[in-house]
């Protein structure tokens, strides 16, 4: 099943930028293997109260695991993408700053994005939800790129040396 759905997995050099080796993920969308992934990507946390999707891939990801597992669907969007009531962080990249924001709640999340690169996002998510009022239990990633970050703790079906 796994090598399935890593087959569905193309790798795009220099996009969007020269020397970045792009992981489209788009034709693991359109395949049969997606649904592969959303059960395996699930058995690797305990159900939580929230799916939590940080924009815009995560949503996907998120989605399809509410909808399968159960639980409810809050979604982490880029600044000002949100009415109010909202909670907002800024956070730093690696050539400035950048927004999340999320509605606040309660109960257990699992904060989930398609691909982990360094961390920096999923980290600004983990302290947004916290935050908020949820209580992170775990953090889910389609694909972990472990060249790229060492701090951040995340579950994965796909990972990159």
């Amino acid at each position: 099943m796994l090598e399935n759905i890593k087959n569905e997995i193309v790798d795009v050099a220099d996009f969007p930028i020269p020397g970045v080796n792009f992981k489209d993920i788009s034709h693991l969308l359109k395949s049969k293997h997606f649904k592969e992934a959303i059960i395996l990507m699930g058995e690797k946390v305990a159900i939580p109260d929230y799916w939590i999707g940080i924009e815009s891939r995560g949503f996907i990801f998120a989605s399809a695991l509410s909808m399968h597992y159960g639980g409810g669907l809050v979604l982490c969007r880029k600044k000002g993408k949100l009415p109010p009531p909202k909670i907002a962080l800024d956070y730093q990249l690696e050539y400035g700053t950048d927004t999340l924001e999320i509605k606040p709640g309660q109960g257990n999340a699992v904060i989930v994005d398609d691909v982990l690169a360094t961390g920096g996002t999923m980290n600004a998510a983990e302290q947004l939800a916290s935050n908020a009022g949820y209580t992170v239990t775990d953090k889910l990633v389609l694909i972990n790129l472990k060249f790229l970050n060492s701090d951040t703790s995340v579950k994965s079906i796909i990972e990159y040396e």
